[in-house]
């Protein structure tokens, strides 16, 4: 019987050891513009048994709720403050141009990426990851790429059908080849949401469609040798709310052009004022009804934005729904605004052998997500804005937890 017990206690410790030394695979999956409660607005199955399998949350945005901004920050739990991409669009005062996610000449410049994205924070400590079109993965950041990877820019792109098939393709590779970590990005129901509105009968056909989406992966994945070894996670970069033209602040109505050196940016706006200039764009604009104007030092600390020479000497941001802008932008959905605001928050589900099952999360920041992704690939974590502590309810028979300080 001691014979037996000690070889039952020797097999365990023997599956830990393995356990810890072959931590399991993980996929992440971004549905852009997915807001939290699209789940309760429409008929979303398959990620309702995501939430029933495993964990589910809603998630804060960083500010601003914006594509860029904060798929760089699921990236590297840097605020955009701190990483460097503060907008879509922002002005560049070292080299006096605009960085645009649309120029290619900026886009693709990796001196405008601060911090470290997971795959390099991966890669550097010998773990594979693959993917599938998530923002600055195709920049050699610190001289890196993702171990493999489809660009976004190459043409024609993979259908949303494609990019599964890709992805359960990285996960059938021999063991030794295998990527640890997967990410894989689809652009909807952002462009969907933003031309006929998040209530809308497209959003709600588009966000119906993306569960499907989510199905097919599940089933591909409950068909591999190694399913019950991997991670699901399926979450967003912003929400959306609905605007309209008639809800605008036209800012050529506050701003002369004699008192701006640069106006750059949508939701926020950053201006960048002649230094004589400053206090008179303040005055101009700090009692207009619908948006909120700050002097860049005294933006709201729980924002965290405005510490980064991107960002202007004046921060003007429209109230929910509204815009600041020379005319309408003639869409039906919009986001960019407070994190702390309903529409702007998105979804969290996740199921796999290292999250809890049925658990409903009280809430966490998306600069929260690298952490947890250096937690179940065994990796430290670089220098990063995420706090462990608010996802560590999520984690089932949580280890390493030196891998929580970064």
């Amino acid at each position: 019987m001691k014979k037996f017990v000690s070889l039952f206690v020797l097999i365990l410790l023997s599956a830990s050891a393995w356990c810890q030394s072959h931590p399991n695979y993980t996929v992440i999956v971004s549905l852009d513009g997915f807001r939290w409660d699209y789940p309760t607005l429409y008929n979303t199955p398959h990620l309702d048994q995501i939430a029933a399998r495993g964990s589910s949350a809603t998630m804060l945005p960083s500010y601003p709720a914006s594509t860029f901004p904060n798929h760089y920050t699921l990236a590297t739990g840097l605020v955009p403050d701190h990483h460097g991409i503060v907008n879509n669009t922002f002005w560049d005062t070292q080299n006096n141009r605009q960085y645009s996610m649309n120029n290619p000449e900026t886009r693709f410049n990796p001196a405008y990426y601060l911090g470290e994205p997971i795959w390099v924070t991966a890669q550097k400590q010998g773990v594979k990851t693959a993917n599938m079109y998530w923002v600055a993965a195709d920049i050699p950041i610190k001289n890196t790429f993702p171990t493999y990877q489809k660009l976004f820019r190459q043409k024609p792109q993979l259908t949303f059908e494609e990019r599964i098939d890709t992805v359960i393709s990285w996960l059938r590779m021999p063991e030794e080849a295998r990527p640890q970590l997967v990410m894989l990005y689809f652009e909807e129901p952002d462009g969907t949401g933003h031309h006929f509105g998040p209530r809308s009968l497209e959003t709600k056909r588009k966000v119906e469609y993306l569960d499907s989406l989510v199905g097919v992966l599940m089933h591909k994945i409950s068909r591999l040798p190694i399913a019950d070894r991997i991670n699901l996670i399926v979450t967003s970069d912003h929400g959306m709310t609905e605007i309209s033209d008639e809800r605008v602040v036209n800012m050529h109505q506050y701003l002369k052009p004699e008192w701006c050196r640069v106006i750059d940016g949508k939701t926020p706006t950053s201006v960048f004022t002649k230094p004589e200039f400053r206090d008179s764009v303040y005055n101009s604009l700090k009692n207009v009804p619908h948006i909120h104007v700050w002097k860049k030092e005294e933006i709201p600390a729980e924002l965290h934005y405005g510490s980064s020479d991107r960002i202007g000497d004046i921060v003007i941001a429209p109230a929910t729904g509204w815009q600041f802008a020379e005319k309408g932008a003639g869409l039906k959905g919009a986001h960019g605004y407070f994190p702390q605001e309903p529409d702007m928050q998105v979804i969290f589900r996740a199921y796999g052998p290292d999250f809890k099952e049925g658990y409903r999360s009280k809430g966490f920041v998306n600069v929260d997500i690298y952490p947890l992704l250096c937690y179940l690939l065994h990796v430290k974590p670089a220098k990063n804005d995420g706090q462990p502590a608010r996802i560590a309810d999520l984690i089932n028979h949580p280890r390493y937890n030196d891998l929580w300080r970064g």
